[in-house]
């Protein structure tokens, strides 16, 4: 029988891909995505019985001079999937449509899950609270946590952060929370976030 040049080009370039080819391997179970987000650490994560993430502050949070005449306590916070060897935490808040710092706390014990509502007070037990910027304009009895008060407006985004830190801290009695922030820089582990909405 007689073949077409045609013919005989195909199934020479059948053959060479069949030769190439080869048997398949299978995927192994932990090759998959799902198997691998289940080795993974869970997300760092943080979460407040006092507002919902995005959602406006309520009036508990709010400053207390001013011209606002709120509860001025910090709100109640928790975190979840902590980096491992951490050995203190550092709370900050940030007003970031200001660049305003309403609070600063560090050396919080590495067996800290959550803060109750106002464990922000000027001589917290949960840890070493630092000046936030009230503090320059009513002096130094501003420390701990002093909530928002903006000027009347647009709605600001406050932030409220726990950084998990591979060491603990020393800063002098006169630090802000500026200062604070500057040293925890370098020992950061990880962090978790929360905002919270509000307008004068």
């Amino acid at each position: 029988m007689r073949f077409s040049p045609w013919f005989l080009r195909v199934a020479a370039v059948v053959l060479f891909v069949c030769a190439c080819s080869g048997p398949s391997i299978p995927q192994t179970a932990t090759d998959t995505p799902l198997a691998m987000s289940r080795n993974a650490p869970p997300p760092f994560t943080m979460s407040s019985t006092t507002f919902k993430n995005n959602h406006f502050l309520p009036a508990s949070v709010v400053y207390d001079h001013s011209g606002c005449s709120g509860g001025n306590q910090s709100p109640q916070l928790s975190w979840a999937g902590v980096p491992k060897k951490t050995k203190s935490f550092a709370v900050l808040t940030l007003d970031t449509t200001a660049i305003f710092w309403h609070w600063g706390m560090y050396n919080v014990s590495p067996t800290t899950a959550s803060l109750p509502q106002n464990a922000g007070t000027k001589k917290s037990k949960y840890g070493i609270e630092v000046l936030n910027d009230w503090a320059i304009y009513f002096g130094k009895s501003n420390r701990g946590y002093d909530g928002p008060c903006p000027p009347p407006g647009k709605v600001h985004h406050y932030v409220f952060t726990v950084y998990a830190l591979d060491t603990t801290l020393k800063l002098p009695r006169s630090a802000y929370v500026e200062n604070l922030d500057l040293a925890i820089r370098g020992h950061i582990l990880g962090s978790a976030s929360i905002t919270g909405l509000y307008k004068t």
